[in-house]
């Protein structure tokens, strides 16, 4: 299970690079246009979409190896089972967060879907597209979390410090 996961949590990361290459492909062909006097319509919206997709899809992959911010003041003048406590308490307010903001994620790219909602720029294309990307981010986001919650309450370590001292 835990191979599966990581090739998700990865794959999610490749995707997200994919994404990156496409919004610097965008704004090199914007940057181009100006200066040969030529426009693609809603090339800056597409680079806007590509940027919020890399963003959700590199959320878990982030999230598994510990890059996201941490307040960890609190955490560092504790002892041991407070401690331990407090991060089961918001390994699971991260996991319930992440699960809502995926199920309204998912919720509002399937009510663009069933409306036939169109942006509102001049190429006027599918909202549901750009909002596909982030609903399912927002899904393995959720899954990593939870994930990251089960870790917690079962005592084992943390993922991102297994895989720092494999590298080290």
């Amino acid at each position: 299970m835990r191979k599966s996961l990581d090739y998700l949590y990865d794959s999610a990361a490749a995707l997200a690079a994919l994404f990156m290459i496409g919004l610097l492909v965008s704004v090199l062909l914007s940057i181009l246009g100006r200066q040969m006097h030529f426009n693609i319509p809603g090339l800056d919206a597409y680079a806007g979409y590509l940027m919020a997709g890399a963003g959700f899809l590199a959320l878990a992959h982030t999230l598994k190896r510990g890059e996201h911010i941490r307040v960890t003041l609190v955490m560092g003048a504790l002892r041991d089972g407070p401690r331990r406590w407090l991060e089961r308490w918001a390994a699971g307010a991260a996991a319930l967060l992440a699960a809502l903001f995926a199920f309204y994620s998912v919720r509002l790219a399937w009510q663009s879907h069933a409306y036939s909602d169109i942006s509102t720029g001049s190429d006027a294309a599918p909202l549901w597209l750009p909002q596909l990307a982030m609903a399912v981010g927002s899904l393995i986001f959720a899954v990593a979390a939870l994930d990251e919650f089960v870790i917690e309450w079962r005592g084992r370590q943390r993922t991102e410090s297994a895989e720092a001292l494999r590298h080290e």
